[in-house]
């Protein structure tokens, strides 16, 4: 079952955050992860949207998922997000694929 995590990222620092954003991809894409969206102007629907960025990414199934947000290569590199912005992150679970009558 597919897995989304949805971020909402206040960047505080630029400079620091381009560490992370330099070493995300390489250790990102050995996950299975596919990058769906990346926003910094998203349009809100309802309610306060305080993120200067908002990140939409698909992992194939919930262990591909946590392998990589787990990974001692992420964490290497997260320690930068870490140091630059406040960061609200969920895991989602995708619907299953429904099959007609």
């Amino acid at each position: 079952m597919t897995v989304y995590l949805v971020a909402q990222i206040r960047i505080n620092d630029r400079a620091e955050y381009g560490e992370y954003e330099a070493g995300f991809m390489p250790v990102f894409e050995k996950y299975q992860g596919t990058m769906l969206a990346v926003d910094e102007n998203p349009e809100p629907f309802e309610g306060h949207w305080n993120a200067t960025r908002t990140v939409l990414i698909s992992f194939p199934d919930s262990e591909a998922a946590k392998a990589w947000a787990t990974s001692d290569e992420y964490q290497a590199i997260a320690r930068h997000r870490h140091a630059a912005a406040d960061t609200d992150a969920v895991f989602v679970r995708g619907l299953d694929e429904m099959t007609a009558p």
